[in-house]
């Protein structure tokens, strides 16, 4: 299973709002080779860390590829540039933010001299209800590839320390 976080809280000119620029990001992951099997629906959330910026829009997709966990983070990080995301600050404002969760459960640490590291399982998706609440969704019965434990139970965890909503059906359709 491999399971893909998204996120935006800037709108762009060309694709619209959050939600809007999030549908076209599914569309140019399948025009990279990467096949949508599953998705949840959007989700809004406030900014992490806590800051005064717009709230994001959030969900997890299970994908299939023929790409490698690396070969993947780099088509990742091609679609994000593409939709106009600049790496600057951690948790700054973004147009899209592509996340590799989980590889079929591998566990890697691949650093890269030219780019962000590949980290999996992704080092704070058990930290974030903005993933954890759209992947229980999507893979309900996912288990995290380290500590064994559910994307429920580790929901549970972190549910109320912010505030995660699922968009009204309108805004969040594909």
């Amino acid at each position: 299973m491999i399971l893909v976080a998204l996120g935006a809280n800037l709108p762009t000119a060309r694709h619209g709002t959050p939600a809007e620029g999030l549908d076209a990001a599914l569309t140019a992951l399948a025009d990279h080779g990467i096949r949508l099997v599953a998705r949840s629906r959007w989700y809004r959330s406030a900014p992490m860390p806590p800051a005064d910026g717009p709230w994001f829009v959030n969900g997890v997709v299970q994908v299939e590829t023929t790409l490698s966990p690396v070969s993947l983070m780099a088509r990742l990080l091609d679609v994000e540039a593409a939709f106009g995301r600049r790496r600057s600050v951690a948790g700054a404002a973004r147009p899209l933010d592509l996340d590799l969760l989980d590889y079929d459960g591998q566990v890697i640490r691949h650093e890269d001299d030219n780019g962000p590291a590949l980290i999996l399982p992704h080092p704070r998706l058990a930290e974030r209800a903005f993933v954890l609440a759209p992947l229980v969704e999507v893979a309900p019965a996912w288990r995290h590839p380290v500590s064994g434990a559910t994307a429920a139970s580790l929901l549970a965890k972190v549910a109320g320390d912010r505030s995660v909503e699922p968009l009204p059906s309108a805004q969040s359709s594909a």
